[in-house]
């Protein structure tokens, strides 16, 4: 059997060691994400990865179809619509009524004297909504 000797600086350093008490830090828990106190800065990184990792489709999404710009003729005919409206009210400034049909409503304008009626048709549901201002001066 072969003995082996340790060398008496190893033997001091062992029961340096072992003699004296460890020394630790308290452990310090920092959330990363800011909804649980974590930095904001980390919102977007965290909403990055997430997105990046989602292999999930939605099946209605695909449906929807999204959003489609509308044709030529679609916006003459709002713009038409609108300049139309805007004579209309500019002619109510005047002491005129009137009234204006469009595909989805019927705008009827009346001014009694200062007490102007704006009443407005869904030719969809025939729902009726009527605005009444009192006090106007057609001379302003």
């Amino acid at each position: 059997m072969k003995v082996q000797y340790w060398s008496p600086s190893l033997l001091v350093l062992a029961g340096c060691l072992v003699g004296q008490p460890s020394q630790a830090t308290e452990l310090v828990y920092t959330p990363v994400d800011p909804a649980f106190g974590g930095s904001p800065l980390n919102g977007s990184w965290l909403l990055a990865n997430a997105q990046a990792q989602n292999d999930f489709d939605d099946p209605k999404s695909q449906s929807r179809g999204g959003f489609s710009s509308p044709s030529a003729l679609e916006r003459f005919s709002n713009q038409l619509e609108s300049r139309l409206l805007s004579q209309l009210l500019t002619d109510v400034g005047n002491g005129n009524s009137g009234s204006l049909t469009t595909d989805d409503f019927i705008v009827n304008i009346v001014d009694d004297s200062g007490n102007l009626t704006i009443q407005i048709t869904d030719r969809l549901t025939g729902e009726i909504s009527e605005i009444a201002i009192n006090g106007l001066d057609p001379s302003n």
